[in-house]
C-alpha cells in the first residue's frame, strides 16, 4: 500500500543541494527506508533525474555488503562522481550496519567510520547524501557530534491519523478507534487481521527495540529495563520520575529475593528507551515564571500500537490514550511540547487563601507561536468544564486556548474565546496548530 508522506517530502526537498548531509531518524519500522528509496525517488524522476544519478546502497543487503566497509563506499562513490560535470544523489540505506574498520595508515589510531565516510564524500560539490539508519544505532545526539555541524536531521514519526485516515478512508469513527488501539506504524496497514496485527507488534518490542538497545547501551539488568518499560507503558500521561520508578520496582524485587535498583540506573535506562524513540520526556513549565521543573516529568510513548501491544492489549483508557495521540499530533506538526504550570490564589479546606499549582496539558510551541491545549475526553457537568478552562484564565496572556475533546463533533468558542474541538476534528486539521 502507498502512504504518501508529503511532509516529510517536503522537509527534504527544502535541504536539496544545501551543503549538508541529510540523515532520516525515527523508530524503527516508521518508514524512512520507503520515504527515501520509493516517495523521494519519485519525486526526483518527476524533476528529470535519471536513475543512473541516483547511487543507492543498501547495507542490509547481502549484494551491497562489500560497501559496509566505509573506506570501501567512500571509494566506489568518488570514482564515480569526481570529476563529472552531472550532478549526483546519493541513497545510503541502513547506514548502521556499516563495520568500524582501523586505519590502514595508523592501525592503533582511532578506528574509520561511516561518519569520515560521508564527511569526506559531502566534499565534492556535484553530491547530494542522504542517509537513513536505526534509531538504535543512529541517535541523533551521535550525528551531531560526529557530522560537526554539517546535517540537516529529518525526523520521522509513525503516521499521524490524517495520514493515517487518507490511507484507509471509511467512517472517521471507527478509523480512529483502530488507530488508537495499533497505532501508526505502516505495514500495520498491511496486516491481514487483528491476529496478525497484534502479533506484529509484539514481536517488534521482543525482536528488535528491546535487543537493539541491550546491545547498544550494554546493558546489564535487561529486568530493570522490561520492567521500567512495562511502567511507562501502563502509566502513560502520568507524572513519574526516577526515584518514583525505583521504589516501585523495588517492592517487586524485594518479593523476589532480587538485586535493589537505583534510582540512576533507572534514569539511565529512561534515557536508553528516550534515545531509542520509544518514549519520549515532557517536562513542566511554569509559564509565569519561564523555569523548568526537574521532577516529576510525563512519558509518552511513540506509537500506541506499540505501548498496547506491550500490555497485551489491556488498560485501554481512551483518557490517557487520547493525551498521547494529541502529544504524539503536535510533535509530528513540528511543535515543542511542555506541560505548563500556572498558579492561582484559592481558598483551602481550612479557608486560607494560598497558591495552587494548576496544570495545562500541553503548551505547544512552534515559529514563535504558542498554543494552550486540554485534553478533556467528556466534559457532561459544569463543574468539569471550569476545572478544564480554569487554569488558562490564570496565564495572563492572549495565546490561542483549545480544548479537545472526545464528546463533540462540532467545533465552537465559548464566551471566553476558548476554543472547543472534537478530537476528529482537531486531527485531520493539520493546519490548526
Amino acid at each position: 500500500m502507498h502512504i504518501q508522506r508529503d511532509q516529510y517530502l517536503k522537509k527534504l526537498v527544502s535541504y536539496m543541494w544545501d551543503g549538508q548531509v541529510k540523515v532520516i531518524t525515527g523508530i524503527r519500522r516508521c518508514g524512512k527506508s520507503y520515504l527515501l528509496r520509493t516517495i523521494f525517488r519519485q519525486y526526483l524522476a518527476e524533476q528529470g533525474v535519471p536513475a543512473d544519478r541516483i547511487l543507492t546502497y543498501e547495507l542490509d543487503l547481502a549484494k551491497d555488503i562489500r560497501y559496509r566497509n566505509p573506506l570501501e563506499l567512500a571509494k566506489t562513490v568518488r570514482d564515480r562522481v569526481e570529476g563529472q560535470s552531472e550532478r549526483f544523489y546519493l541513497f545510503v540505506d541502513e547506514i548502521q550496519m556499516s563495520d568500524e574498520i582501523p586505519n590502514p595508515y595508523n592501525p592503533e589510531g582511532k578506528r574509520i567510520t561511516f561518519y569520515d565516510a560521508l564527511n569526506d564524500l559531502n566534499s565534492l560539490d556535484n553530491l547530494d547524501i542522504y542517509v537513513t539508519g536505526s534509531n538504535s544505532k543512529m541517535l541523533s545526539s551521535d550525528i551531531l557530534t560526529e557530522f560537526r555541524g554539517r546535517s540537516d536531521e529529518i525526523r520521522v514519526h509513525p503516521l499521524s491519523f490524517a495520514e493515517y485516515y487518507a490511507a484507509v478512508g471509511g467512517d472517521k469513527a471507527e478509523a480512529f478507534e483502530n488507530y488508537a488501539f495499533y497505532g501508526g506504524l505502516p505495514l500495520i496497514l498491511s496486516r491481514p487481521d487483528d491476529a496478525a496485527k497484534m502479533n506484529y507488534l509484539k514481536s517488534l518490542f521482543s525482536e528488535v527495540y528491546l535487543k537493539d538497545i541491550v546491545e547498544r547501551k550494554k546493558v546489564r539488568r535487561e529486568d530493570v529495563l522490561s520492567a521500567t518499560l512495562d511502567l511507562l507503558c501502563s502509566s502513560v500521561g502520568s507524572l513519574t520520575n526516577p526515584n518514583n520508578i525505583a521504589n516501585a520496582l523495588n517492592t517487586r524485587q524485594k518479593l523476589a529475593g532480587a538485586e535493589t535498583v537505583a534510582a540512576n540506573t533507572v534514569k539511565s535506562y529512561l534515557g536508553h528507551l528516550a534515545d531509542a524513540y520509544l518514549f519520549e520526556e515532557c517536562r513542566r513549565f511554569d509559564v509565569k515564571g519561564k523555569d523548568y521543573f526537574d521532577y516529576p516529568n510525563k512519558y509518552y510513548c511513540e506509537d500506541l500500537g506499540l505501548r498496547n501491544a506491550r500490555i497485551g492489549f489491556r488498560q485501554q483508557e481512551m483518557t490517557h490514550i487520547m493525551e498521547n495521540i494529541l502529544y504524539n499530533d503536535l510533535r509530528i506538526r513540528g511543535c515543542e511540547v511542555d506541560i505548563g504550570i500556572v498558579y492561582g490564589a484559592e481558598k483551602n479546606k481550612s479557608g486560607q487563601i494560598v497558591q495552587t499549582a494548576r496544570e495545562i496539558d500541553f503548551v505547544a510551541a512552534r515559529g514563535g507561536r504558542k498554543t494552550y491545549i486540554q485534553s478533556a475526553y467528556a466534559l457532561d457537568t459544569e463543574a468539569k468544564a471550569e476545572t478544564e478552562k480554569k487554569p488558562f484564565a490564570l496565564t495572563g496572556d492572549s495565546f490561542p486556548k483549545i480544548i479537545v475533546r472526545h464528546d463533540i463533533r462540532k467545533r465552537w468558542y465559548d464566551d471566553n474565546g476558548i476554543l472547543n474541538i472534537g478530537i476528529l476534528d482537531f486531527l485531520l486539521d493539520v493546519d490548526m496548530v
